[in-house]
Parts: structure tokens; C-alpha cells; sequence
């Protein structure tokens, strides 16, 4: 996910959205404090250590609220600082910097929470071949910013939504009457639509993976809950021959332990479900 993702009229929607959720039809606290013309400045402090994230969103936020606020970041997205450290600096009508102060922070502290925990997420398995990735568990309407916060974090994107591959898990298993006939039934109607998307299926077996194996044309093979035994049988059965995903209630403390069953890719949901905000303040200089 490039830059060009500013530019999609979803986040600017988004941004629109939280100003008003927020502001409502006025700040009457600044309104009836401060002068129209009262200028000021204020800097983004991080009050711990992390990865940066959402430097382009805060721009957004105030350039929405007040085209002569400006922002000067010190630091660019994917950035490690550390406690007592300038993010960066707001320039314009006072006014204008306490309205938008609370949406920038919202973005600006999730954006950063997401990133450094994808971070922490990656340094435990350095060294692996594994590589760790989001999922769809996202905030509503925030997904394309949770997904470029792990990004920032040294993480990859699993598929943006349902339209991006074909996902094969147990409910459409079993709707479908098993994995041989939802593997067909799927290459089939991609076939007739003209569609070229990768395929993944969620097994939960070393049978469903010995089956899914037989059928063949599969890119990718989920691992859910599967225990590191039975983890590491089952990447010597693909035997590289499918791209290998290890899912279900990864922690920190367990994701050393899988990265090094050998699998490709590790999805946890938890970097974009429950992320801790990194903290960080807006406060006024002279």
C-alpha cells in the first residue's frame, strides 16, 4: 500500500466523518476563548517509545479543518522514537490546531499503537523465514489505515477485503460438502467469471491438508490452531510446495515457536483487534 492511498476519496470520507463525530457544529470551548486571529504553534510528544505511524493522516486532519494550519513532521511513518521525542510541529490559528487536535491524536496514536506492536511482532522472529501479517479483523470503515499501520510496522497485508482472493474456511467447508468439492466448485465459477485471484484454503488437519495437497491448484494453505507437533508435520508434508500460513491465537510468546516450524507466514489478528495506543500528546510552544 503506496502513498496513492491518500488519495482515495474513502479517507477523505473518513476524515470528514470523524471532524463531525467530534466538532459537531463548532468548537464553542475554543470559540469562546480564543480570538479568530490568535496564532499559535504546538508539537506532537511521544510519551513512549515506538514506531510512528499516520504522519500523512494528520496533515489531512488539519488541512480539513483550517487550510492555513501546517504541519512539519520530524519523523516519516515507519520511524522508531523514543519517550521525549518531537513527532512533529503545527503551525496556525490556535482555534483551528484544539479542534482538530483530537481526531489527529485518535489517528495518530492508533495508527502508531498498530505499527508498534506489528514491530514487536516481527523482532521476535528475526532470523525466521516467516514474515507476519494482518487479517480482516479491523475497526469498521478503518481498514485501509490498520492495514497501512502494519505496513509502517514492518509487517505484511493479507487481503484488503473479500473480493481480494478466494479464502476457503470450515463454514464454506462444510456448506460446500467438504475441501475437494469447494476447491472445484471455486476453480470453476473463477474460471467462468475470467478471474485470476490466488486461492488459499483453512484446514485444521494434517487430513485436510494431505486432501487439499491432492486436489492441487491451491497457492496458499491455512494452519488454524494447529499444535507445534502437528505445525511442523505439516510443513514437511507441503514440503514447499504451497506457501504456508500458521493462524490462530499467536501471541508474542508463541510466535518464536511457530516461526520456527518453518511456515511462510504468520496472521495475527490481534495487531489490528486490540492494539494498544501508543501515547502521544499535542502540546503548545512558544
Amino acid at each position: 500500500m503506496e502513498n496513492n492511498y491518500l488519495t482515495d476519496s474513502r479517507i477523505g470520507r473518513l476524515i470528514e466523518q470523524a471532524l463531525f463525530e467530534d466538532i459537531g457544529f463548532g468548537d464553542i470551548t475554543s470559540e469562546s476563548l480564543i480570538s479568530e486571529d490568535q496564532l499559535g504553534n504546538a508539537e506532537f510528544v511521544a510519551k513512549e517509545s515506538g514506531i510512528i505511524s499516520g504522519i500523512d493522516i494528520v496533515t489531512l486532519v488539519f488541512s480539513y479543518v483550517d487550510g492555513q494550519v501546517t504541519f512539519e513532521p520530524n519523523v516519516k511513518d515507519g520511524a522508531l522514537v523514543e519517550k521525549g521525542v518531537s513527532i512533529g510541529r503545527v503551525h496556525g490559528p490556535v482555534r483551528s490546531l484544539l479542534t482538530g487536535e483530537r481526531v489527529a491524536l485518535n489517528f495518530l496514536q492508533r495508527m502508531s499503537g498498530i505499527a508498534t506492536l506489528t514491530h514487536k511482532f516481527v523482532h521476535a522472529i528475526a532470523g525466521t523465514k516467516a514474515k507476519i501479517t494482518d487479517t480482516r479483523k479491523t475497526v469498521p470503515g478503518l481498514r485501509m489505515l490498520d492495514k497501512k499501520a502494519v505496513l509502517d510496522g514492518g509487517g505484511i497485508n493479507h487481503r484488503f477485503a473479500l473480493d481480494s482472493m478466494v479464502l476457503i474456511k470450515d463454514n464454506h467447508i462444510a456448506a460446500a460438502g467438504g475441501i475437494t468439492n469447494a476447491v472445484l466448485n471455486s476453480r470453476n465459477y473463477l474460471k467462468e467469471i475470467h478471474m485470476d485471484v490466488k486461492t488459499e484454503v483453512e484446514t485444521t488437519t494434517l487430513e485436510q491438508v494431505r486432501e487439499v495437497i491432492s486436489v492441487g491448484g491451491i497457492d496458499r494453505i491455512m494452519l488454524d490452531n494447529f499444535s507445534l507437533e502437528n505445525m511442523k508435520e505439516a510443513v514437511q508434508v507441503i514440503h514447499g510446495a504451497i506457501e504456508v500460513e500458521a493462524s490462530g491465537g499467536v501471541t508474542l510468546q508463541s510466535v518464536r515457536a511457530i516461526a520456527e516450524t518453518g511456515v511462510d507466514i504468520i496472521s495475527v489478528g490481534a495487531l489490528t483487534h486490540s492494539p494498544k495506543a501508543l501515547d502521544i500528546s499535542l502540546e503548545f510552544i512558544s
